[in-house]
């Protein structure tokens, strides 16, 4: 078999029916639409409308906001920092966000890197982020490092 001898199974298509094409096609004069309203007009989109009652997008109550100020971070655990500076990834000595996304921890900053506390430190590092979690702070200082939050 070539790839130009490939063809579809028969009756696997049906060509599509070509409407308000003469009364002899069967789906002529008004083409399907019946006859005269809103809906054999053109440019007519009901969307929504449940004949008069009541749309379900207004029976239904409006739940929640959304926080358009709230920051979105980043989230590196300090296991993930660890395995990094033992594979040699990242230096101890200083760890920012452009290192994390040198080293290919973190593939986007959105609105700076959170420091979460899974996982465990032996490594005494130094790392500068937009935010850290207490018990982050704790495992790394108890392991001498330090945080500082920019």
């Amino acid at each position: 078999m070539k790839l130009n001898e490939i063809k579809d199974n028969p009756g696997a298509t049906k060509e599509r029916t070509r409407i308000a094409r003469g009364i002899g096609s069967g789906k002529g004069k008004t083409g399907g639409r019946g006859v005269k309203g809103q809906k054999s007009r053109s440019g007519v989109a009901i969307k929504g409308f449940e004949g008069g009652q009541m749309p379900i997008y207004r029976r239904l109550p409006k739940r929640g906001f959304k926080n358009f100020f709230a920051k979105e971070f980043t989230v590196v655990n300090l296991d993930t920092l660890q395995k990094a500076v033992d594979a040699g990834k990242l230096s101890a000595a200083s760890i920012d966000i452009d290192a994390l996304i040198k080293a290919g921890i973190v593939t986007r900053k959105l609105d700076g890197v959170r420091l979460l506390a899974r996982g465990a430190v032996t490594t005494n590092i130094n790392v500068s982020v937009n935010s850290a979690s207490k018990a982050a702070v704790a495992a790394i200082e108890k392991a001498g490092g330090s945080v500082k939050l920019i």
